[in-house]
């Protein structure tokens, strides 16, 4: 199986989920500047990851997402996954109803993952950092890596 795990990150929390979601699949993971098209020939399953800011992905992960030709995914299984504050610790009644609305950098990321031709493999994940700028909550790291298996394994 010949996968790819792209991302981009601020604070670094982003980049630990890739490498240990590449790391459990044997995967190469890469930020999201240094993919070339020659990396996506091939490929059985692509993985992309974002932050969430302001309710979305950062804006290189839609960059290039938008610029992936149409069809450029077809055959590829594909997955979506963010880091994000964990609203219900945050416990802001406001920022709760505009997650619910708005929601995270995943799913809009699977969303255009599909639309570009890819089958989706996994339902998106979120995976929890303390405050803004983290470090990631305890056991995430694992978390994202029996999530990566199981997308490997089917079940």
């Amino acid at each position: 199986m010949k996968a790819l795990v792209v991302y981009d990150s601020v604070f670094g929390n982003t980049e630990k989920v890739a490498q240990a979601i590449g790391t459990a699949l044997g995967a190469q993971t890469l930020r999201v500047g240094d993919v070339k098209p020659e990396h996506l020939t091939g490929l059985d399953t692509l993985i992309v990851g974002s932050p969430t800011q302001a309710f979305q992905p950062l804006k290189p992960v839609k960059t290039w997402l938008n610029a992936m030709p149409a069809g450029t995914l077809k055959g590829v299984k594909v997955a979506a996954f963010d880091t994000r504050m964990d609203v219900k610790e945050v416990n802001n009644a406001v920022l709760t109803v505009f997650a619910k609305i708005f929601g995270y950098a995943a799913e809009p990321i699977a969303a255009r993952l599909v639309k570009k031709g890819g089958t989706q493999a996994m339902p998106p994940v979120g995976l929890f950092v303390n405050g803004k700028e983290g470090p990631l909550k305890d056991g995430e790291l694992a978390r994202a890596a029996a999530w990566a298996r199981q997308l490997q394994t089917g079940k």
